[in-house]
């Protein structure tokens, strides 16, 4: 069953005191673009959530975001580091005694110094990678199920559409032998309109010619193979947008040689009918993995 470039999914796991967030969210796109919003403190395990991402999804654009937050829903403090406020007053004093009118560090200003204050990243990260990494495979598994969902509505959709297309195919064939000798008749009635006498045989030749260049079985064979083709194409079991991407530039093709041969009107009303469907499944195709 197809899958949709198009979710969003979250979860959280608590290691007290913290609370750990992910947030997945993806739009279509050519190929897989993966971004990482996570503290610094733990970019290193950057790498292994895209391994993770990357089993999972084969197109779209992914983003992918970890929030740390108080498990009880407060404002964790940050811890002081002494060690760390030692080295500032040390800095600050051998810079104090080459310039003596220097001003005097404010305390929010150490606070801002780097390695001052270890907030709850750098203790989560301290903790190891399992939790984080496990946090994140509960969101990738609650991902791919949102995808697969909107993935099974898109194919209802694209089912629907291409019955419509089969159905307006079928109701073209009984018209289509009829077709060429109304054309005829047409072109007859519009010579003796204009009192023009043709030789019978090269008038023969040339109804024959144009009967052939706006004969239309070819095109109409071809849309029933590739919507039987799609709608295969619709029960694989694997990223199926690209193939499907490409058998409907097929469609739309045929469907414009086939609006562009045909001279009667009802048929050339269906031709207009095929091209709104087939516009209609692109638009749905886009958003398949």
């Amino acid at each position: 069953m197809p899958h949709s470039m198009t979710g969003f999914s979250t979860a959280e796991e608590t290691v007290p005191p913290f609370r750990l967030v992910w947030e997945i969210r993806s739009v279509n796109h050519r190929f897989l673009e993966l971004s990482f919003r996570m503290p610094d403190e733990l970019r290193a395990l950057e790498s292994e959530c895209r391994s993770l991402i990357g089993a999972a999804v084969s197109r779209g654009k992914v983003d992918c975001t970890l929030k740390i937050v108080a498990a009880d829903g407060g404002v964790e403090r940050g811890a002081v580091i002494v060690e760390a406020l030692q080295a500032v007053k040390a800095l600050e004093d051998e810079v104090r005694a080459l310039f003596p009118g220097a001003q005097e560090l404010t305390v929010g200003e150490i606070l801002r110094w780097p390695g001052v204050v270890k907030g709850p990243e750098q203790r989560v990260a301290a903790l190891g990678s399992p939790a984080v990494l496990r946090c994140l495979r509960a969101a990738l598994e609650a991902f791919g199920g949102a995808r697969r969902r909107e993935g099974e509505r898109i194919a209802e959709l694209l089912e629907k559409r291409a019955l419509a297309i089969t159905a307006l195919v079928d109701s073209v064939r009984p018209l289509l032998a009829g077709a060429q000798s109304r054309y005829r008749d047409k072109l007859r009635e519009r010579l003796e309109r204009l009192d023009v006498q043709a030789e019978p045989e090269r008038l023969e030749q040339e109804l024959a010619l144009i009967a052939q260049r706006v004969d239309v079985s070819e095109e109409v064979d071809r849309l029933d193979g590739h919507i039987a083709e799609i709608r295969g194409t619709l029960a694989r079991a694997e990223p199926v947008g690209r193939r499907l991407d490409f058998l409907i530039q097929e469609l739309n093709r045929e469907a414009n040689t086939f609006a562009s041969k045909v001279q009667d009107e009802t048929l050339t009303r269906t031709a207009v009918e095929l091209k709104v469907f087939i516009e209609q499944m692109r638009e749905q195709v886009q958003n398949l993995e």
